[in-house]
C-alpha cells in the first residue's frame, strides 16, 4: 500500500472540515443525544445480561436445593 501523498491528506483534511464547518449547533445536539441515546441501550443490554444470568444461577441452585429435600 502506497504511503498517501500530502495533497491527498490536505484534501481529506479539508473535506472533514467543510462537514464539521456546515454542523450547526442544532445538528450536533441532535448527533449528541443519539449517540448517547445508543450508549444508554448498549449499557441496558449488558447490565440485563449480567442480571439474567445471575438469576438463572441462583434458580439453578434453588432447584438443586429442592432436589436434595425431595
Amino acid at each position: 500500500m502506497n504511503k498517501p501523498s500530502v495533497p491527498e491528506v490536505a484534501g481529506y483534511l479539508a473535506g472533514m472540515a467543510s462537514i464539521g464547518a456546515s454542523l450547526t449547533l442544532t445538528d450536533v445536539g441532535a448527533l449528541v443525544g443519539i449517540a448517547i441515546a445508543v450508549l444508554g441501550f448498549l449499557a441496558n443490554m449488558f447490565f440485563t445480561y449480567r442480571r439474567d444470568r445471575r438469576e438463572q444461577r441462583e434458580s439453578d441452585a434453588r432447584v438443586a436445593r429442592m432436589k436434595k429435600r425431595s
